[in-house]
């Protein structure tokens, strides 16, 4: 079985996949936090694993950078291979005083410039918001492994280079907790096909005070994010 964007065997997916948007960050999730991995696809180098954690199957895979790249890999790992839940991990940016850096977010909700769920919608609103049985047991392992869990609107952006005047301070006046580019997409899409999607992220700089994780922070707070993610999705 085979898409445009993926070549793999039918059943080469487990039912669940976290979908980081690097898939360099997918190969060392695998070799890092999966039994027996294994790669499963690497069309246009976005490659795919599969192995076991705490004995239960499950699978990463790149899934690039914004909302277009991000839907069609979900797009297709759900209606080809099967694909029950999506939990993306990644990174955002944080305009809230109060929100620091490696701090772990749950996006409950995805604002969003984009106009790809309008277009979904018939030119109506669609509410991007996370599939609650995802959202709930993320809350569960990140209180059990003793991580504060910040959890609201997060912010799906089309453009990373923003000079929008307004935009920072609207978003703060909204409480939105970070600023990110895939989330809004990936829970409309999920929620079409009748399948779950949440986004974890670390926040790996502020806007507003122009901090920024180290090497040394980005590898150990992505390391205890995936942690809780897995333990979340097992």
């Amino acid at each position: 079985m085979t898409t445009p964007h993926i070549e793999a065997p039918a059943g080469a997916f487990a039912e669940t996949v976290l979908l980081p948007g690097d898939p360099l960050r997918a190969k060392y999730i695998a070799e890092r936090f999966l039994e027996g991995a294994v790669q499963v696809t690497a069309v246009r180098n976005m490659y795919g694993y599969t192995g076991t954690y705490r004995g239960q199957r499950v699978s990463v895979m790149g899934g690039g950078m914004g909302i277009p790249s991000c839907s069609i890999y979900t797009s297709e790992l759900i209606d080809h291979y099967g694909v029950k839940r999506v939990l993306r991990v990644g990174t955002c940016g944080a305009v809230l005083d109060e929100v620091e850096i490696g701090d772990l977010v749950l996006g409950l909700g995805a604002s969003t410039d984009s106009g790809v769920n309008r277009t979904r919608f018939g030119g109506y609103d669609l509410a991007a918001i996370a599939s609650w049985p995802l959202a709930r047991a993320i809350d569960d392992a990140a209180k059990a492994a003793g991580r504060p869990l910040r959890i609201g609107n997060v912010y799906s952006t089309d453009l990373f280079y923003n000079a929008a005047p307004g935009l920072i301070d609207m978003l703060r006046r909204a409480s939105v907790l970070g600023i990110e580019m895939e989330a809004a997409g990936l829970y409309t899409a999920a929620a079409e096909r009748g399948a779950q999607a949440a986004a974890l992220l670390t926040v790996s700089d502020h806007l507003i005070s122009g901090a920024r994780m180290s090497s040394e922070q980005r590898q150990i707070g992505l390391d205890q994010m995936i942690e809780v993610a897995l333990a979340a999705v097992t």
